[in-house]
This record gives structure tokens, C-alpha cells and sequence, in this order.
């Protein structure tokens, strides 16, 4: 089994990202939407509707939502966003063009979340996180937003403890969120079977490192975004070849092409 030498290859650049020092988050690509999402001192319910909005389209479509939105209103104030009715969103979000693959399914929980904010919060999102809670207690604050599952609930705690440095009591249940990239990584690595399902890649997260298992979730997102890609892996950029059972079968496959 190569799964300790693994683990302690992701891990390390999983720390390395964790103590890195705050930057810009680049969530679009896009300076205006980035800058708007980054806000945490006065605009943190836009994070907090990014997140919501990631889901079933494009990351950085779907966190450019909320950028989208503050120009058709002018601005992205909880005053502003809490005069919107529930026929203004969907019609925010569905016209000229729609901003989301699902706009009825996600107007409603971009409406939901705006009112979960002022009710639950007092229109501050940044309640979520502030006095040092549990990774328990900030993920449950997530999946109570209508429309956000464990993976979405997970990354959302993750992005603010290892991007934001916004400091928890513990990182015990920040999970890592296993996408189709991360998925892919776990199969070919040899961590799991190459069509493991979600819960399996999750908990094998928790087995590999329960004290913070979402400590190798970007690690492995950059593998399989940058490298390990679906068709016509990059193995030999990567900086898990020398351990990854996938890229020495692929290179003893080119060595004998090449003989």
C-alpha cells in the first residue's frame, strides 16, 4: 500500500496552501466580481450566494452570479437585496439571458438565502463564521441554505478557514468535496477504486487524515483540473508521477511504443 506516501505528498502541499499568506481570491477571473467576493468586511453574503449559486454549471459562472446581479440592481447592499421579491430574482436571473442552467430552481435559493441572511443573521452572513465556531457548526450553518449539500456546505468552510484565514475552533468536519476532478485523482492514485462514489472518496478523506480532511481537497482539485484530466493526462507535469500507479502504467505504455 502507497497510500501513507501519497497522503503525505498532498498534505504538504495542502499545508503549504493553508499557511500561505491571504491573497485575492480568484473565484471569475473577472477583477469587479472577484473584489465583490472577496468582501468579507462589508459585502460577506456574497461569498456566502456564490456558494450557493455553484451548482451544475461552471464554478466561475455560477460565483459570477452575484457581480451579475449587483450591476442589474445597482449595488449589493442587504437593503438593496432584501427589497427584491421573489418574482424580481427570477426575473434578475433569467433576463435578458439566463445566469443559471436551473434559473427557476436557483432564483428560488438565491431569494431563500437573501432572507435566511436578514432573518436569521441581522443581514450579516459574516455571523456564519465570526467567534472561532466548530468546522461542525459553520458547515451545518451552510446546509441550512436551501439548496446546499455536503459538498458545497464543506467547501464553503474550507475556502474561508484555508483562503479567507478565518480561524476555527477545529477543522474536523471540513470534508474534502469530492467533485469529478477530485474523484478522478483519488481512482487513479490508487486511494480508492477508479468508480468510487462520493461518500467513499469522503470517507476516505477521513481515514487518511480525520484531524482535517479537507486539508488535500485543492491539492487534488489542482492535480485533476491542471494534470489529470479525464482524456490525455499530463503525467509527467504532475508531482504525484513517482507515486501515482497511473502514470507508471502510462509511461511503461509509452516506453513500449516508443522500443
Amino acid at each position: 500500500m502507497n497510500d501513507k506516501a501519497i497522503r503525505d505528498r498532498l498534505l504538504k502541499h495542502g499545508k503549504e496552501l493553508f499557511r500561505a499568506p491571504k491573497q485575492l481570491i480568484r473565484f471569475t477571473g473577472k477583477v469587479k466580481a472577484d473584489s465583490l467576493l472577496n468582501d468579507l468586511e462589508n459585502h460577506p453574503h456574497a461569498f456566502v450566494l456564490g456558494c450557493v449559486m455553484d451548482r451544475q454549471i461552471k464554478a466561475e459562472r455560477a460565483w459570477l452570479i452575484p457581480y451579475l446581479i449587483s450591476q442589474k440592481i445597482g449595488g449589493f447592499s442587504m437593503k438593496r437585496l432584501c427589497a427584491l421579491s421573489a418574482e424580481d430574482v427570477r426575473r434578475l436571473m433569467s433576463e435578458p439571458e439566463p445566469l443559471h442552467r436551473f434559473v427557476d430552481r436557483m432564483a428560488v435559493n438565491f431569494y431563500s438565502a437573501v432572507q435566511r441572511i436578514a432573518l436569521v443573521y441581522d443581514s450579516n452572513a459574516a455571523s456564519i463564521w465570526l467567534d472561532k465556531p466548530s468546522s461542525a457548526e459553520v458547515v451545518y450553518r451552510f446546509l441550512e441554505f436551501d439548496g446546499v449539500g455536503p459538498k458545497i456546505a464543506s467547501m464553503g468552510a474550507n475556502i474561508l478557514a484555508r483562503e479567507f484565514k478565518i480561524p476555527f475552533a477545529d477543522y474536523y468536519s471540513i470534508d474534502i468535496s469530492a467533485d469529478i476532478h477530485i474523484r478522478r485523482v483519488f481512482g487513479r492514485v490508487g486511494l480508492c477504486a477508479a468508480e468510487a462514489t462520493v461518500e467513499q472518496v469522503v470517507y476516505k478523506a477521513r481515514a487518511l487524515y480525520p484531524d482535517f480532511p479537507g486539508m488535500m481537497d485543492l491539492p487534488c482539485w489542482e492535480i485533476g483540473r491542471n494534470w489529470c484530466k479525464s482524456r490525455g493526462p499530463e503525467c509527467s507535469e504532475c508531482y504525484m508521477n513517482d507515486l501515482c500507479p497511473t502514470a507508471k502504467q502510462n509511461k511503461r505504455g509509452l516506453s513500449k511504443r516508443s522500443a
